[in-house]
């Protein structure tokens, strides 16, 4: 562990998606680790023994005590309403997850006397229809979903316990996250929806015309952001993508090709909200972080892939060839992580 690492370090969401991996990297590092994670999104995959969990709503009667009576040296907050779609349809729900709970949670930091939070917010979300990609973080926001507006008015709230409690807070603007764990049974997650289609032996499916464009970054990079972030004394907003934008066409016809499947494939229209292309500047993540993606997206495709296919105790259905796509979210209860 890195001598200027917090050890006592408290993660919402860390039984989700995003939350799982991030606990496991931390835990490899020896850091005394507690969890708080309502259980509406767990991944289902089982934490480290040494791991603390609390089930808890952020929202909730005894969160803010729980916070104060662990006394994080640094939280990594995760938790969060990671769906644009229902974002649109219920916009206030959105905002009591994605806003309300982050600020009673900075308050409770402030009371627990903690050093460091780190935020997982949004890159493609929160930028809107961007002017230049790959994006920078001074790009002028232009969030067009309420997810992501809720993401902009989090950002800043950290501003403001920054400069008013002197909490060291930083916001790590994620692209859209994929890998093994991902719910792959709801509305966002390309990649995760996919292989959930392609295992259950349906055709898959792409909303829009596919040539929409994420900035696809494995989850397994994203934790090591997390770790990474942690140790350093940045402030302020950082990507974390890898700066290719891919097509969700080319990403679902990459997993029809290792599910060896063949047939025909099912084109929707797309959801309201949606940003028609991200990619993510990440020199800043580079300098400040000493971080950068190095999983592929094929390889991180095939590891994704191999575990939905793990967990399914079954080989895939062989039955059709080609794209499939529902939505691919940047995204974040325990589902931190991706648009």
């Amino acid at each position: 562990m890195s001598p200027t690492a917090p050890h006592r370090v408290l993660v919402t969401g860390g039984a989700g998606f995003i939350g799982v991996h991030t606990v496991n990297r931390l835990a490899a590092e020896g850091l005394e680790i507690l969890v708080i994670d309502d259980g509406r999104h767990a991944s289902g995959e089982r934490l480290p023994p040494a791991v603390r969990l609390e089930t808890v709503d952020l929202n909730g009667a005894g969160a803010a005590e729980i916070v104060v009576r662990f006394r994080p040296e640094a939280i990594i907050h995760l938790a969060a309403q990671g769906g644009v779609s229902r974002s649109v349809r219920d916009p206030a729900g959105d905002a009591l997850v994605n806003v309300v709970a982050t600020v009673a949670l900075l308050r409770a930091s402030v009371d627990a006397g903690c050093r460091r939070f780190i935020f997982a917010s949004s890159g493609g979300a929160i930028y809107g229809r961007a002017p230049r990609l790959p994006t920078p973080e001074n790009t002028t926001p232009a969030p067009l979903s309420p997810y992501g507006a809720a993401k902009l008015a989090a950002e800043g709230y950290l501003g403001m316990f920054a400069r008013t409690f002197g909490l060291s807070t930083l916001a790590l603007r994620y692209s859209n996250v994929y890998g093994p764990y991902q719910d792959g049974t709801g509305e966002a997650g390309v990649v995760a929806i996919t292989c959930d289609r392609l295992l259950s032996g349906r055709p898959p499916e792409i909303r829009g015309d596919g040539q929409q464009t994420r900035d696809f970054v494995f989850v397994g990079d994203v934790a090591d952001a997390n770790w990474r972030a942690l140790q350093a004394s940045a402030r302020g907003a950082i990507n974390v993508g890898t700066g290719v934008a891919t097509t969700v066409q080319t990403i679902v016809e990459e997993l029809a090709r290792i599910a060896a499947y063949q047939g025909a494939i099912s084109f929707v229209d797309g959801r309201p909200g949606e940003v028609r292309d991200t990619a993510l500047q990440t020199g800043r993540a580079a300098k400040l972080l000493n971080w950068s993606a190095r999983t592929p997206v094929r390889d991180g495709l095939t590891q994704t892939f191999t575990s939905f296919r793990e967990r399914a105790g079954r080989a895939p259905a062989p039955a059709s060839r080609g794209p499939a796509a529902a939505e691919a979210r940047e995204g974040h209860g325990s589902r931190a992580g991706s648009e």
